[in-house]
C-alpha cells in the first residue's frame, strides 16, 4: 500500500515524534514543528502518536493514491483537495485509487501534516523515522520528498469506512493567530539580562526572521542587553528555549535545534505554545510573550492532550 508524489515544491519530510534518546550524544531530536497538529493527523488516522507522517512547509504538494487509503490532515495554512473536492483540514478522508491528494499553501500558517491510516513505513535510524535534513538521516534517506518518491504506509488499526469521515470538535483546537501571545518560564540565565531588558522582552512584539528554519526562529524587534558577557561555557538545550547571542536577537529553538549552547537563555517557550509559534508567518506575525509556572505549563498540556484523545467525533 503506498503513495506517489506527484509535486514537491515546497519542504516535505516525513517526521513522526522525534529521536528521544539520542540527545546526550549530540543528536537532535527533530520531529514536528507543529506537536499538537501533528498527533492531531494521527489520532484522526487512527495511529498511533508516534507513527510517521509528511510534514509540508512552505509550498504546495501534491501525491496519487495507488491503493484505497485513509489520510487525515490537520495544521495551518494549507488548502486541501482530494480529486475533484475541497476538504476542510483537522479531518480524515477516504481515497480511492488513483485519487490525487493535493495541499496548497495559503498566505497564512505554515505547516501542514498529511497522516495514512497505518503510518509510513520507512526504516527507523536510531529509534525514530524522523527526517534531520543537516545529518542527511531518518525518513527517506535524510531528504526532503521528491517528485517520484513513492511513500509505504501499513495496515490500518480499523476498517477504512470505520476511519473515514473523523474530525476534530474545533473548541479543543489551540488558539493559532497571526498575533499569538505565548506562555514562557524564565530562565534559566535571565539573571545575565538587565531588568530594562527582561521588562522590554516581556512587554514588545517581535516578528519572525525570514532567515529561520527548522533549527531556529530568529526574532526581530527591540534587541536586548546582557549584563556581562553574551557567551557561556555550552550547555543542555531544548526545543522552546530562547538564546539571545551578542546581537541582542533572540533565537528560538525548534525541532531540529542543537543539543547544547553557548549563548544565555532569557526564557523557554512551553510545550503547548510551540506550535503557536511554529504556525507564525516572517515578517507578518505579531509575537508577545507572558510569563507563567511550570505548574499551570503542566496543567495546559494535560488539559491539551486530554482534550485531543476524547475530542474526535465519529462519521454517524
Amino acid at each position: 500500500m503506498s503513495l506517489e508524489v506527484l509535486e514537491a515544491n515546497g519542504l516535505a519530510t516525513i517526521q513522526d515524534s522525534g529521536r528521544v534518546s539520542w540527545r546526550r550524544f549530540g543528536v537532535p531530536t527533530s520531529g514536528p514543528m507543529d506537536a499538537f497538529a501533528f498527533r492531531a493527523a494521527n489520532a484522526l488516522a487512527g495511529n498511533s502518536s508516534n507513527d510517521a507522517v509528511i510534514e509540508i512547509g512552505l509550498g504546495d504538494i501534491t501525491l496519487r493514491a495507488l491503493h484505497d487509503c485513509v489520510i487525515a490532515v490537520a495544521g495551518v495554512g494549507y488548502a486541501l483537495s482530494i480529486y475533484i473536492w475541497d476538504f476542510p483540514l483537522w479531518s480524515s478522508y477516504y481515497v480511492r485509487a488513483g485519487w490525487t491528494i493535493r495541499l496548497n499553501k495559503l498566505d497564512s500558517g505554515m505547516w501542514a501534516y498529511l497522516a495514512i491510516s497505518g503510518g509510513i513505513q520507512v526504516q527507523p535510524i536510531l529509534g525514530s523515522r524522523s527526517t534531520y535534513l543537516r545529518g542527511r538521516f531518518g525518513g527517506l534517506e535524510g531528504r526532503p520528498l521528491h517528485v517520484g518518491d513513492i511513500l509505504r504506509f501499513g495496515r490500518p488499526s480499523r476498517s477504512l469506512n470505520e476511519l473515514a469521515a473523523r474530525t476534530l470538535q474545533t473548541e479543543v483546537l489551540l488558539a493559532y493567530s497571526d498575533y499569538p501571545t505565548m506562555d514562557v518560564i524564565l530562565g534559566p540565565q535571565e539573571k545575565h539580562f538587565m531588568n530594562e531588558s527582561i521588562a522590554t522582552f516581556m512587554s514588545h512584539e517581535y516578528t519572525v526572521s525570514a532567515t529561520s528554519d527548522r533549527m531556529g526562529y530568529r526574532l526581530e524587534g527591540a534587541p536586548l542587553r546582557h549584563r556581562n558577557k553574551a557567551e557561556l561555557i555550552s550547555e543542555g538545550m531544548t526545543m522552546g528555549a530562547i538564546q539571545v547571542p551578542s546581537s541582542g536577537r533572540p533565537i528560538v529553538m525548534m525541532a531540529d535545534c542543537p543539543t547544547t549552547g553557548g549563548y544565555p537563555k532569557i526564557a523557554t517557550i512551553v510545550s503547548m505554545d510551540l506550535p503557536l509559534i511554529a504556525q507564525c508567518v516572517p515578517n507578518k506575525s505579531r509575537i508577545r510573550f507572558r510569563e507563567t509556572t511550570v505548574a499551570k505549563a503542566q496543567k495546559k498540556y494535560q488539559a491539551l492532550m486530554s482534550g485531543l484523545n476524547n475530542s474526535i467525533v465519529e462519521a454517524d
